[in-house]
């Protein structure tokens, strides 16, 4: 490797991990570390095409962490013989003052945690992780690569909300959107498919996993996602509802006595696809629809019917669009999902292929559509190892 890259994605009780090269985006060695904190802690560790799960109880950010690095020099390269150029890590919302990748010292942490409160589900892990690491890897440059950070070119006309100017001002509220990093490389990696500079072409970028956001990019440029202030809003989600009626918590407050705090839960953790069909699950749920289902019926038409709708939209947003790129673990892998979503928008420029979009692609709508549909794995960790390595040579 010629800038080797150890990029940390730290979770409420979890750490992702994988060492990438960050000129080729290319990672060598990847692994899980699960529920941390509990007496049945797994880690999973992957290297050259092998792997190997240890069973353990990791209390702690740092033991988890000791783990991976016990777990590199057991299988594969010791990260101190690695050549390690620094340690990169996920974090969700930098707010407006992040807006690049940025060297992390002890006033980018209080930072970070001051903007804990736009992402108190996300940052106070994300920032465990960086001290953790900090102390564990002390002459390596710590780099901070944020979610929000590629939606910083996303106009006032769709960043703004009509709220009174003191929460706008004095409280950071506004758009942001989420998955940048994931939004980024597709629509780079779509612009290359079609031959082109992302500077000559409009991109839609579908990111659908258990977290799931839409983004128009319009010449290499974020003009607009479906997320916002934070990653509850946008489409219907594995747990997260999407867009609702905001007095929805006023009303449910007034009816049943439930505080703001059990409110958010409800919204980010019991509803969703969850909430409609009683799986989280897309596979579970495409299983139950195909059985006769209703309630999993009624929930896969409600999930692509808002993604069609973003979709559409972001025509429009767009004044057109070159191509629809689809892109994580439904984007990917659910042809059902991306026939539904593209359903009914054949006037707007996308004639799907079947049997290509059945096959997983990589383009999936056929030669004559004016709007090219791709399907394009994401590599959120190599473009943030690549983000890291371009920070370091400037």
């Amino acid at each position: 490797m010629s800038a080797p890259v150890l990029v940390i994605n730290s979770g409420s009780s979890s750490i992702k991990y994988q060492l990438v090269d960050g000129e080729t985006m290319e990672a060598s060695t990847s692994g899980l570390i699960e529920r941390i904190g509990q007496s049945d802690s797994v880690l999973t560790h992957k290297h050259d095409g092998a792997k190997t799960v240890r069973e353990d109880r990791f209390g702690d950010y740092a033991a988890g962490l000791e783990a991976m690095v016990a777990a590199f020099e057991e299988h594969g390269t010791p990260l101190a013989e690695a050549g390690l150029i620094a340690v990169a890590h996920r974090v969700v919302h930098g707010g407006e003052r992040f807006v690049q990748p940025v060297v992390v010292d002890d006033e980018v942490e209080r930072a970070i945690d001051e903007l804990s409160a736009l992402a108190p589900l996300h940052n106070p892990a994300n920032l465990e992780g960086i001290r953790t690491a900090r102390k564990l890897f002390p002459k390596l440059p710590q780099v901070a690569v944020f979610d929000t950070a590629f939606h910083a070119t996303v106009p006032e006309r769709a960043h703004l909300y009509a709220v009174p100017a003191e929460w706008r001002e004095e409280h950071g509220v506004r758009r942001y959107g989420f998955h940048g990093t994931s939004h980024a490389y597709v629509s780079r990696k779509a612009a290359e498919m079609l031959g082109k500079s992302p500077k000559e072409v409009n991109v839609i970028v579908a990111h659908l996993g258990n977290g799931a956001s839409v983004t128009a990019v319009e010449r290499g440029r974020s003009i607009d996602t479906s997320m916002g202030l934070t990653p509850l809003e946008g489409l219907v989600m594995g747990t997260r509802s999407g867009d609702i009626d905001p007095a929805i918590v006023f009303h449910m407050h007034r009816q049943t006595g439930a505080s703001f705090a059990e409110l958010d839960a409800a919204l980010n953790k019991r509803s969703g696809m969850l909430a409609l069909s009683g799986h989280a699950d897309n596979r579970e749920i495409e299983r139950a629809a195909a059985a006769g289902d209703r309630a999993a019926q009624t929930a896969l038409e409600i999930y692509c019917y808002r993604i069609r709708k973003y979709i559409g939209a972001y025509i429009a947003a767009l004044g057109g669009a070159d191509a629809i790129a689809f892109t994580a673990g439904i984007g990917e892998n659910s042809a059902e999902v991306r026939a539904r979503a593209l359903s009914s928008l054949v006037a707007l420029g996308v004639d799907l292929d079947e049997a290509a979009n059945a096959a997983g692609g990589p383009v999936v709508s056929t030669p004559h559509s004016p709007i090219t549909v791709m399907v394009i794995p994401t590599n959120e960790e190599g473009e943030i190892a690549a983000q890291t390595a371009a920070l370091l040579r400037s």
